[in-house]
């Protein structure tokens, strides 16, 4: 991937253009949306359990009918 002369670089770089000040804040940050991704991408994987899991709810397929008005009024 990357050698030690191109990380040297790269952070001589991120030092001149951010300030030696952002740039502890910025790594913070950086550190934490990785955290955040990975534990979301840990949530998604565990929400794709097979649905034969035990506590796993069924869903059944069918149709839903309604009486029309007046069809069990007796009248008739």
């Amino acid at each position: 991937m990357f050698g030690i002369s191109e990380l040297a670089l790269l952070l001589i770089v991120a030092i001149v253009l951010i300030g030696a000040k952002k740039l502890p804040e910025l790594t913070r940050s950086a550190g934490k949306a990785a955290r955040i991704l990975k534990s979301e991408s840990k949530a998604m994987k565990a929400d794709d359990t097979p649905a034969d899991a035990p506590g796993t709810p069924r869903v059944v397929q069918g149709e839903v009918t309604r009486k029309a008005p007046g069809a069990d009024s007796g009248q008739g």
